[in-house]
């Protein structure tokens, strides 16, 4: 799961979840931590360590390495829960607006990326890609145009010669 942490980290991770709480904003639960990774919403991700089965959030840590979101593992889901203000525990938070955990999200921050450094420049190098690949289909689309437009001129140049076969028809008829 996301990088585990040390006791004094992992307490200043779930202090950082109940200054967020109060002064900021946040999301609990896997399903809404999801969709905040996704649109690009969270600005750091905490994780239960006691998550049964792992597979419910298995997938978080790698979507948070693709977005450059920091994700970790700190307290258990009841820990989790209360620091979030609720009264049942929950397997994953994530925080949208730090609110007054500023700092001690910045501390967690450089403790967590001087253990892997990397992290913070590869979400840099898929951006250019990504951008490329749209440009693509940008180019298809504009050939799929023309390709249509040519259809269309086929189609009507079709259907004028259909209609002339059916005057002729008509005139034998006759």
């Amino acid at each position: 799961m996301g990088d585990a942490l040390p006791q004094e980290l992992a307490s200043k991770a779930l202090e950082a979840v109940e200054l967020a709480k109060a002064t900021g904003k946040i999301k609990k639960g896997t399903n809404e931590v999801t969709k905040a990774v996704e649109r690009g919403t969270a600005k750091f991700v905490v994780l239960a360590s006691d998550v049964n089965p792992p597979e419910i959030v298995m997938h978080l840590p790698l979507l948070c390495k693709e977005k450059g979101i920091v994700c970790v593992t700190a307290g258990t889901r009841e820990e989790l829960g209360a620091a979030a203000g609720l009264e049942v525990g929950t397997v994953s938070v994530a925080i949208l607006e730090e609110g007054e955990a500023k700092e001690p999200l910045k501390e967690l921050r450089k403790a967590v990326a001087g253990d892997a450094p990397e992290e913070p420049e590869q979400p840099k190098q898929e951006e250019p890609q990504e951008e490329n690949q749209e440009e693509t289909p940008k180019a298809d689309e504009s050939e799929a145009e023309k390709t249509e437009e040519e259809d269309k001129a086929g189609s009507d140049e079709s259907s004028e010669e259909s209609s002339d076969e059916k005057s002729d028809s008509d005139e034998k008829s006759e």
